[in-house]
C-alpha cells in the first residue's frame, strides 16, 4: 500500500488554525505535507506549523515541490496526506513533475495587487485562472470551499472572464 493525497489545498497562509484543526479533523488524515520552496528552510516557520499539527495529533512535514514528488512516488508508507501549499502555481508545478490527479482546494488567497476578486476570500491573478483550466485539463478536480460543510463551488469551467477586473 502507498500514501494517499486526500486533498491538496491552496491556503497563502499554509497551516493555520483552519487547516491544522478543521481541515484536519474533516478529512481524517494523519500527516499535513507542506509543500513550499521557503519554509522548508525556514525552522521558525516549520515550528509554528507543528504547534498547530500537534494539537490536531497529525503529523507534519515540509519539502519542495521536487522533494515531495520522488518522495511520494517512491512510498511504501499507507498515511493519509493532506498537502498544503501557498499557490495555485505550486500545484501545477506538482502537476509537471509527475504528480497525478488529485482533488484540489482553492480556499483563502487574499488580495494583494494584481490579484482580482473571484469571490470574497479569494483574488486570482489571469496566472491562477490559466494554471486552474491547466489542472482541470490535466484530470484535477479544483473547487472553491472554505472550510468543511460550507458550500462547494466548482471550478471546472472558470475562463478569465469570472475575474472582476477593474478598468
Amino acid at each position: 500500500m502507498s500514501a494517499k493525497i486526500k486533498l491538496i489545498r491552496v491556503d497563502n497562509r499554509l497551516v493555520h488554525g483552519q487547516v491544522g484543526v478543521t481541515w484536519t479533523d474533516s478529512l481524517s488524515i494523519d500527516t499535513i505535507v507542506v509543500v513550499d520552496d521557503e519554509v522548508v528552510y525556514n525552522p521558525l516557520s516549520q515550528k509554528l506549523m507543528q504547534t498547530i499539527a500537534k494539537s490536531s495529533n497529525v503529523q507534519i512535514r515540509f519539502y519542495t515541490a521536487e522533494q515531495f514528488v520522488e518522495t511520494y512516488q517512491n512510498s511504501s508508507s499507507n498515511r493519509k496526506l493532506f498537502v498544503v501549499v501557498k499557490t495555485i502555481q505550486v500545484v501545477k508545478r506538482l502537476s509537471v513533475l509527475g504528480l497525478s490527479a488529485q482533488k484540489l482546494n482553492i480556499g483563502n488567497i487574499h488580495y494583494e495587487k494584481g490579484r482580482y476578486p473571484f469571490n470574497r476570500k479569494m483574488y486570482l491573478t489571469k496566472e491562477d485562472v490559466e494554471d486552474i483550466i491547466y489542472l482541470n485539463q490535466h484530470g484535477y478536480s479544483v473547487f472553491y470551499q472554505d472550510v468543511p460543510g460550507t458550500l462547494v463551488e466548482k471550478l471546472d469551467s472558470i475562463s478569465l472572464e469570472d475575474l472582476k477586473i477593474r478598468r
